[in-house]
């Protein structure tokens, strides 16, 4: 008798200790299989295209290359891969971002292992898989009026502030004591929820509707 053919897992993470924690759950099931390992958005991109797994555990905060342009890319390169963004985020723009790019569940990392493990196989299967949060941050962000920058949290609006008086985001890191790749997400969110193309625009309609106030 023939068994199933376990599925073949890759982990994106900068964090090593989440990469060893991840390695460890999947050691814990037979029909799950480790294929390999990235530590940021470009080696996700590389090693997915040389190992080909059936799905991908991406996180989407990471140095370099973000998880949602790396999703992005890998669904373009690999099409038979899916992607599951794993995250601590549940804010809208970034489970819209994720979903987006091409991701075909949003689960964020304190999910219980049995869950995780059902979300791999139904995301293999084909299946979307969203954490209750991720939901409700789809919900809410379907009833909410369009006046631009009203979803903008609050450290949203003072890395707008910032951008506003010129500064770039190296600068807006150190005046707000935050890391670069923290502040890239920041504006990634600022520009996707102000539907902006460019910082140049975020800008000049943050003057307009008084949004760095």
């Amino acid at each position: 008798m023939m068994t199933a053919k376990p599925i073949r897992v890759m982990i994106v993470d900068d964090h090593a200790v989440v990469r060893s924690g991840l390695t460890a759950f999947l050691q814990a099931y037979d029909d799950l299989q480790l294929a390999g390992e990235a530590r940021n958005g470009d080696e996700a991109v590389q090693v997915c295209a040389r190992i080909l797994p059936d799905v991908v555990l991406m996180d989407l905060i990471m140095p370099g290359k973000d998880g949602v342009t790396a999703t992005q890319e890998i669904r373009k390169l690999c099409p038979q891969t899916q992607v599951v963004a794993l995250t601590s985020f549940k804010d809208e723009a970034s489970v819209q971002n994720a979903l987006r790019a091409g991701a075909i569940g949003y689960l964020l990392k304190d999910v219980q292992a049995d869950e995780l493990a059902e979300a791999i196989r139904l995301a293999h299967a084909g299946q979307s898989i969203l954490s209750p949060e991720a939901t409700q941050a789809l919900i809410h962000a379907a009833f909410q009026p369009s006046q631009p920058g009203f979803d903008l949290s609050d450290r949203e609006r003072e890395v707008l502030a910032l951008m506003v008086k010129g500064l770039n985001n190296p600068e807006i890191a150190a005046k707000l004591i935050v890391s670069l790749s923290t502040v890239k997400h920041h504006v990634s969110h600022i520009l996707s929820k102000l539907d902006a193309a460019n910082r140049a625009e975020a800008v000049a309609m943050a003057v307009q509707y008084h949004l760095d106030a």
